[in-house]
C-alpha cells in the first residue's frame, strides 16, 4: 500500500478511537468507509472488525472496572447471538451474483448484493445521527435483550453495532463511566463472536497484503484510545458528528453504485 493511503488509515483509526469516548460516532462507522476504499467489502468489514476489537481490548483494560454487568449479561448475551446470524447473513451475501452492471466511459460498475445492503446500513446510520430526535429515544432494561440481538445482528452484519447499542444504554440512568464500559465489553463480545463466524464459515480470508493497513490502524487506534481516555470529560462534537454523518452518507451512496 502506498504511505498516503496508511496515513488516511491510521489518521481516521485515531479520530474515531478518540471520538469513541465522548461522541455518538464509534471507530467502525469511520473506519469502515476508509478500507472500502482500497480493499474488497467482505475484507473491509473484517479488518474494521480486527481493529475494533484490538481497540476494544485496549479500553476495556483502561475502563472495564466501570463495567454494570447486569446491563452487560442481559444486552450482551443476546447480543453474541445476534451476531453470529449477521455474521453468517453477510457470508452469503458474499456469494450471490451482482444485481446490476453498467458503464461509465471505459469502466463496467457492478451494483452487488453486499455492497447493497451494507451501503444501505452506512447510509441509514448516518442519517440517524443526523436527526436529533434519536438523542430522544427511550428504553427500558425489560427492552435490553431485544436490544442485544438487534445490535449484535447488524454488528455481525456490518459492524455497525454502536449506534443501536448506545440508543438503549443510555437511556438506563448509568454514569459516564459505567455506560462507557459497559458498551465497550459488550462489543468485545460482538466483535470475537463475528470474527471467529468470518474465519471458520470461510468467506473471507486475509492475505498479508492487509497486515501494513492493520497494524496502522490497530496502532492509531490504540493511541487514540489512550487519549480519548484523557479527554473524557470533555463535551460532544455536534458539529463534526454532522460533517462526518455526511461524508459516510455520500460514501455509502458510492458504495451502492458499485464505485468502490
Amino acid at each position: 500500500m502506498s504511505i498516503l493511503a496508511l496515513v488516511v488509515i491510521g489518521s481516521v483509526a485515531f479520530l474515531g478511537a478518540v471520538l469513541t469516548f465522548f461522541s455518538g460516532f464509534g471507530l467502525g462507522t469511520l473506519l469502515l468507509p476508509v478500507f472500502l476504499f482500497f480493499f474488497p467489502v467482505e475484507w473491509a468489514i473484517a479488518m474494521t472488525g480486527v481493529v475494533h476489537l484490538a481497540n476494544n481490548l485496549f479500553k476495556s483494560g483502561l475502563v472495564g472496572r466501570y463495567a454494570d454487568w447486569r446491563v452487560v449479561l442481559g444486552f450482551g448475551l443476546p447480543a453474541l447471538g445476534g451476531a453470529w446470524i449477521g455474521a453468517m447473513l453477510l457470508g452469503r451475501l458474499s456469494h450471490l451474483e451482482p444485481l446490476a452492471s453498467y458503464g461509465l466511459g471505459d469502466h463496467i460498475w457492478e451494483i452487488s448484493p453486499i455492497k447493497l445492503i451494507v451501503a444501505s446500513l452506512i447510509a441509514i446510520f448516518a442519517i440517524i445521527e443526523l436527526l436529533p430526535e434519536h438523542r430522544q429515544l427511550v428504553f427500558s432494561r425489560r427492552s435490553l435483550p431485544f436490544g442485544g440481538l438487534l445490535s449484535g445482528f447488524f454488528g455481525g452484519l456490518s459492524g455497525h453495532q454502536g449506534a443501536l447499542r448506545s440508543a438503549f444504554l443510555i437511556r438506563l440512568g448509568l454514569s459516564k463511566e459505567s455506560f462507557i464500559a459497559s458498551g465497550i465489553l459488550i462489543a468485545l463480545g460482538i466483535d470475537i463472536v463475528r470474527l471467529l463466524t468470518y474465519g471458520t464459515s470461510g468467506w473471507v480470508h486475509l492475505s498479508t497484503d492487509v497486515l501494513p493497513a492493520l497494524g496502522v490502524g490497530i496502532s492509531c487506534a490504540i493511541i487514540g484510545a489512550y487519549l480519548g481516555r484523557q479527554w473524557l470529560r470533555k463535551a460532544t462534537l455536534p458539529v463534526l458528528q454532522r460533517v462526518v454523518a455526511v461524508t459516510i452518507l455520500l460514501m455509502a451512496v458510492a458504495l451502492a453504485l458499485g464505485w468502490v
